[in-house]
């Protein structure tokens, strides 16, 4: 016997592609919706389909953005000879938010993790190589402090340091297999201060 509608359990089988989603919340997430007034749901339905529709990757950086070069990229009162590496856009936003960083940044799009088929050319590197040549003098990684982000480190420093530009590591604080997006703000600004040279 089936107590749900094909339209519920659909629903909650594609809330269920969201990541750390499980059944039960899933499950919450479409009981919340069906308790909310139409207008609420037409507005996150709107919301869902403008992000797809308007949100794209800027060119220069990879950042999420509505323009192309984004904000950030455009901004001429950023330190141009600065470029922090992330591997995704809310590492950037997350280290936007601490407000102690003012140079510009390179999304790589993920980590080096041959277990998962993610090799070089999967990432963003070739296009971070040829930024190189507009004067930067400093690369700041800032991967996430796991086994993938310090290997991806490791080979970006590698390629880069030939290369005659300085390269640094954020410095410690942020704890061993934590990610960036969900640090707290000082942690993440003091961690941007005590960068080393690797």
């Amino acid at each position: 016997m089936q107590y749900s509608s094909p339209s519920i359990e659909r629903l909650i089988e594609e809330f269920q592609k969201f990541p750390g989603v499980g059944r039960k919340t899933a499950q919450r997430l479409v009981f919340y919706l069906l308790r909310s007034p139409k207008e609420e749901i037409a507005g996150l339905a709107e919301a869902i389909k403008a992000v797809k529709e308007k949100v794209g990757f800027c060119s220069v950086c990879f950042n999420i953005s509505e323009k192309d070069p984004c904000d950030i990229c455009t901004d001429l009162n950023r330190d141009r000879t600065l470029i922090c590496v992330v591997e995704e856009a809310s590492d950037l936003w997350a280290l936007e938010r601490t407000g102690e960083y003012k140079g510009l940044f390179h999304i790589l799009g993920g980590v080096l993790s041959p277990l998962d088929g993610i090799g070089p050319d999967d990432l963003h590197i070739k296009e971070l190589l040829s930024r190189l040549k507009e004067g930067v003098k400093e690369i700041i990684l800032a991967t996430n402090p796991n086994t993938e982000g310090e290997a991806t480190a490791i080979y970006l420093s590698n390629l880069i340091k030939p290369l005659k530009v300085k390269v640094t590591r954020i410095a410690r604080g942020l704890p061993m297999g934590g990610d960036l997006e969900y640090a707290d703000q000082v942690t993440l600004a003091k961690a941007m201060e005590g960068r080393t040279e690797i």
